[in-house]
């Protein structure tokens, strides 16, 4: 390894793109300020998003086997998360393996079970250490590296980490650069996106949604569906008679960038991630929270936007194709209320989050 090349910030995180988008930002943020790219590593999932997505970004990863645990009780579950422990531990070894090699001046971690690994194997190194919070409502990993002396960055003002620095959720540059045209093309667009793993729920309601506006002309609907249900949603749209509606479907969409500018409405669930790409974008949008989401943190960040009056709530139990065309339908004949809302997530937004979670990294790290 090359003085050039010397490891000097270590970002770990994934899982899912909620956890590796702001990974992502924030090391391209750290090289907007000098970073050397082969300064910074990545540690991740062998399973995640993250083994295919960040050498496509152009940083080195590592990859660890960790794995999930299952929230549901019995015999069969309580094998499988000692196994989920044990796989754990045997990462964490490995990533403290890596830290002595390297030596970095800090490890970051946004999320994810690697990144449980990392922020564990980091502490018992003594490398400074900074956690960064996506959600409002703080995650179990999150709470327990603050009270080991990791240094938290926090996407919601008020989100409850003793001595959290508020940065905003970091979003990468496509979507914080966008423009939005004054007047969303016609006939305007109703996208349903159910994360980057999909969303069995959301697309059912979609296909339902697609057969309720079956004819109409006046709207059109895109359903990013997730890549193991898009076959079979194409498959249900095909046997459908839709009449003159439009609707495209595709199991994932890599630059939501166009997405965010082209939709006149969003109906997503309220992952982190989500919520800061549609303030920025200023996006109007129906938000559906996950109800299995870890202590039920969707709907805290769902609370967020509708407070400020960004987003419309739909409880998951309530999202049906009537009771979500009945809210479409409102809001599509409303174009003054479509204004105020995309302005209204505008004012949530913190654009400059990477670059502020950045600058207390390098504080971290004494100036790294």
């Amino acid at each position: 390894m090359t003085a050039g090349d010397r490891v000097r910030t270590v970002i770990a995180g994934g899982g899912t793109g909620g956890h590796l988008t702001p990974a992502l930002a924030l090391a391209e943020a750290l090289v907007e300020r000098g970073h050397p790219p082969g300064a910074l590593r990545f540690v991740g999932a062998r399973r995640g998003v993250e083994a295919a997505l960040v050498p496509a970004a152009g940083f080195r990863i590592e990859l660890v086997g960790v794995r999930g645990l299952r929230r549901d009780g019995g015999p069969v579950a309580w094998l499988a998360n000692l196994g989920a422990v044990a796989a754990g531990l045997v990462a964490t070894a490995r990533v403290w393996a890596w830290l002595r090699r390297w030596r970095p001046r800090v490890v970051v971690g946004t999320g994810g079970y690697a990144a449980a690994a990392a922020v564990l194997a980091a502490r018992v190194r003594r490398v400074p250490v900074v956690v960064h919070e996506q959600n409002a409502a703080p995650g179990l990993v999150n709470r327990l590296a603050v009270r080991l002396g990791a240094r938290a960055a926090v996407a919601f003002a008020g989100t409850p980490l003793a001595g959290a620095v508020h940065t905003g959720n970091p979003v990468r540059a496509p979507v914080r650069d966008l423009v939005r045209p004054p007047h969303p093309p016609y006939p305007p667009l109703v996208a349903v996106v159910g994360g980057s793993l999909g969303s069995a729920r959301l697309n059912e309601v979609a296909l339902g949604l697609a057969q309720r506006w079956s004819g109409r002309t006046d709207r059109r609907l895109r359903l990013v569906a997730g890549a193991r249900y898009v076959e079979a949603c194409r498959a249900r749209l095909a046997a459908a008679p839709l009449g003159g509606l439009e609707v495209t479907v595709s199991g994932f969409e890599a630059h939501m960038e166009d997405l965010y500018r082209d939709a006149a409405v969003m109906v997503c669930r309220a992952g982190a991630l989500t919520v800061a790409e549609l303030c920025v974008a200023g996006v109007p949008a129906v938000l559906v929270p996950w109800p299995g989401a870890a202590g039920d943190h969707q709907r805290a960040n769902a609370a967020a936007m509708a407070d400020a009056g960004a987003a419309v709530v739909l409880d998951d139990e309530a999202c049906a194709p009537d009771t979500l065309g009945e809210l479409l339908d409102a809001l599509l004949a409303d174009p003054g209320r479509l204004a105020r809302m995309a302005a209204a997530g505008r004012g949530l937004a913190r654009p400059d989050a990477a670059a502020r979670l950045a600058e207390l990294v390098e504080e971290a790290g004494g100036g790294s």
